[in-house]
């Protein structure tokens, strides 16, 4: 049996462990929980029943969705935020993009590794143009391999997905035909003028079974977990700063595009140890922006905001935000915040020795479980820890 048919067939057996997951909130009451507008439907693309189809699909698999139990976060009342307010004050405009299905798509865990060379089909261009090496790594959605364009000798990534029965799909300018969601946000990314903190995207293929993307490969490169880890399990604050510097403008050039990662953490980010230039990869978590809130999360759960499982709904930019401040408070402290930690932080009275009053400030102003209560992401550059002299 090939790669292909293999993780095919571990769509239908639902994995246990998933590096980026999918979180319905299940704490709160059933009015708390709007009904899908008509354009938030799930369909499933080139279907005429498509809609229930995939409403079935989705009610079928309710039970088997990670429940998540409520996180207890302080201050929990504070929460009662007015979600119409929120709306006004996140909404972003997705422009000439458009969702052809809101449903998320299914995960992949990876199967018993095989040589690719004989798994995925001699096929199609980039198994033409490219030279695929050894594996980097592998993740909910499919493996990277290391790869080689003939023509030049450049040096790339190469993803292969495999497509799930629900697969979500984007129409983007200048492409006449509807593709994978993450391709489509990958595209929206790295759109003109293109960014250096966004991964290039060379190069994909779209086919009936799984999609092949091809990315630059930066070297020398580590991901930020690897490169904390080898700083001693912490950062001085600052090589946090400039990290930080390069993960919040990637995270705005991507809210600028309409383009929701979703999905910020360690682990997709990419740090070059000579330069320290930053880079965000892997879009396969995320999403179009939209004006109203999101239901379910997909992402990472430590990574997960409050209002998630308060609310039932949650929001771009707030949420952007939190992963923000988590990354940080990860960087500079060396371990995940405590319950403890996060009841000092709602409080704006949380500090640590060996961090400057600016830095535990900042932590502070992404940290707030009251949403509202967040810094704005815009201006997030802004903040008096970036003004300390290095």
């Amino acid at each position: 049996m090939g790669l292909l048919s293999q993780l095919k067939e571990m769509f239908e057996k639902k994995c246990g462990q998933e590096p980026c997951v999918l979180l319905k909130n299940t704490t709160n009451k059933a009015d708390n929980h709007p009904p899908h507008r008509p354009d938030e439907a799930p369909v499933v693309a080139g279907r005429a029943d498509g809609g229930k189809e995939a409403e079935r699909e989705v009610k079928k698999k309710k039970k088997s969705f990670w429940r998540w139990p409520a996180l207890h976060f302080p201050c929990r009342k504070a929460l009662k935020y007015d979600l119409a307010e929120a709306e006004n004050k996140y909404q972003a405009e997705a422009g000439s993009y458009r969702t052809f299905t809101d449903a998320p798509a299914s995960k992949v865990h990876p199967a018993a590794e095989e040589q690719l060379e004989q798994d995925i089909p001699d096929k199609g261009h980039i198994r033409s143009n490219y030279k695929i090496g050894l594996k980097l790594g592998q993740g909910g959605y499919g493996f990277v391999y290391e790869g080689t364009r003939c023509k030049d000798g450049l040096e790339v990534a190469v993803k292969f997905s495999v497509k799930s029965p629900n697969m979500a799909y984007i129409r983007v300018p200048d492409h006449p035909k509807v593709v994978p969601m993450e391709i489509g946000l990958t595209l929206m990314a790295n759109k003109s003028p293109r960014s250096p903190q966004i991964i290039k995207l060379l190069d994909w293929e779209d086919n009936e079974d799984h999609y092949i993307m091809v990315m630059e490969r930066p070297m020398p490169c580590v991901d930020l977990k690897s490169f904390v880890k080898l700083h001693g399990e912490s950062l001085d604050e600052g090589t946090a700063r400039k990290v930080m510097r390069h993960v919040i403008e990637a995270a705005n050039v991507c809210i600028t595009r309409g383009v929701f990662h979703r999905d910020i953490k360690m682990e997709n980010l990419l740090v070059n140890q000579n330069t320290m230039a930053v880079k965000l990869i892997d879009f396969g978590c995320g999403a179009q922006m939209k004006k109203s809130g999101y239901e379910v999360f997909s992402g990472t759960k430590a990574y997960c905001p409050p209002e998630v499982t308060v609310n039932g709904r949650y929001h771009a930019k707030p949420t952007t935000v939190w992963s923000l401040g988590i990354l940080l408070f990860m960087m500079a402290c060396g371990y995940y915040p405590t319950g403890y930690d996060l009841e000092l932080i709602s409080k704006r009275r949380w500090t640590r020795p060996g961090l400057s009053q600016e830095c535990c400030q900042m932590i502070s102003s992404c940290l707030q479980s009251d949403p509202q209560q967040r810094i704005d992401l815009e201006k997030m550059h802004l903040h008096d820890w970036f003004k300390v002299m290095e």
